[in-house]
């Protein structure tokens, strides 16, 4: 996922009520708590509640999938975050690791129709992660966290707007809907 030049410049959207699940990978904790919690401070200022925002470790980042998949399915969850970090080993590991989180992870926002965010890093090196994973004040450049809340919250408001009817009363036809 590449960095959003513009985020700091769009306002700030308020969703309270909202309620976003976490799937997080154990694998390079200290990154992936870092970004969970970076993640988990934006989604507050935009008014959901820490008790809106469960968590759910999985041992590393081809398990998000199955776990975003029984999140997404839950009908008091409206959107799901996955977070992890795959770097680059020394054989095609990391590419079959990142492959399969990657498939998953889009199947599940298919089949459940909510929106699940692909935060998993495939980065060269640690030093490569770090930049991405933490937050300025932390050392961090990019700051994913945060990029991957905003990304849910403005997801979900998209599909407010997309869904059928909304911006009409029912019953009435837009002016390119023919009546039935």
């Amino acid at each position: 996922m590449a960095s959003d030049p513009g985020l700091a410049s769009r306002e700030r959207l308020q969703r309270p009520g909202a309620r976003v699940a976490f799937v997080v990978s154990n694998f390079h904790r200290e990154l992936t708590s870092a970004m969970l919690e970076s993640a988990r401070r934006e989604l507050a200022a935009s008014g959901v509640r820490e008790e809106d925002t469960p968590v759910a470790w999985v041992p590393g980042s081809f398990e998000l999938p199955l776990v975003a998949r029984r999140f997404a399915r839950r009908a008091d969850v409206d959107g799901v975050i996955c977070i992890g970090l795959v770097l680059k080993g020394e054989t095609s590991h990391d590419l079959h690791v990142a492959q399969g989180a990657t498939r998953g992870i889009q199947q599940v926002m298919l089949e459940t129709d909510k929106p699940v965010l692909f935060g998993v890093l495939t980065c060269e090196s640690l030093e490569q992660a770090r930049a991405r994973a933490l937050p300025a004040d932390q050392g961090g450049v990019h700051d994913k966290g945060r990029e991957l809340a905003v990304g849910v919250l403005e997801t979900l408001a998209a599909l407010d707007a997309a869904r059928e009817g909304a911006g009409r009363p029912v019953g009435f036809p837009t002016p390119s809907t023919p009546p039935r």
